[in-house]
């Protein structure tokens, strides 16, 4: 069985709407404003195209700012710091650990991830977190010039790996992404917390033979 991984929301904390309410109080200090702010910096074209490595940090810094009227030193500050601020989800991370472990009395259980991650950020998670290691690989959309939900992005880790579509478990906190990998033939897991996670394994036998 291959578990694919998804990182923002799932291994590491994002929370967009509460890093903009910080950074920018008058902008986003109310909470729905702040969710429109978070929409409109990371919701958009410019930050999908980061995301993909097909617009640098600079040039995303300077389009948000003259878009929506936002202080472009503190932006730039905040975007420099992004990688830093994604911290790993201790129950998730937890939860990888014994899957790891598990994979002693399941030679057959591989670990994946597949995150939309601008190439900055990968390379400080890559530095900092020794824990993805245990993963026997993954793709960065900064890495290959492609994101999720993009069909292409999942066709390029399965033929990386060799993965067989209905072997393959994707998790993920975005339903159109979960829907993408649905729709290759891999079974898809919307995440929303730890033990919905875990129980979803549980479902799909991951623990049979671990006995």
């Amino acid at each position: 069985m291959n578990l694919v991984f998804d990182f923002g929301a799932v291994l590491f904390t994002w929370k967009p709407a509460e890093i903009l309410a910080a950074v920018f109080p008058e902008q986003a200090g109310e909470a729905r404003a702040a969710a429109r702010l978070a929409q409109a910096v990371f919701g958009h074209p410019d930050w999908h195209s980061f995301d993909r490595g097909t617009l640098a940090p600079d040039d995303v810094v300077t389009r948000t700012a003259e878009r929506l009227a936002l202080d472009a030193t503190v932006l730039a500050e905040l975007v420099a710091q992004i990688g830093e601020r994604l911290q790993p989800m201790a129950d998730t991370v937890a939860l990888l650990a014994q899957l790891h472990a598990l994979r002693a009395q399941r030679p057959d259980l591989r670990l994946y991830y597949l995150s939309n991650m601008p190439e900055p950020y990968a390379r400080v998670l890559e530095q900092r977190h020794g824990f993805l290691q245990w993963f026997d690989g993954g793709i960065f959309s900064g890495d290959v010039r492609i994101t999720k939900p993009d069909p292409a992005i999942y066709q390029l880790l399965q033929t990386r790996y060799t993965l067989v579509p209905a072997q393959t478990v994707f998790i993920d906190d975005l339903h159109a992404n979960v829907n993408a990998a649905n729709a290759l033939g891999w079974h898809g897991i919307q995440f929303e917390s730890t033990p919905q996670l875990q129980t979803r394994l549980e479902a799909i036998g991951l623990y049979e033979n671990s006995a």
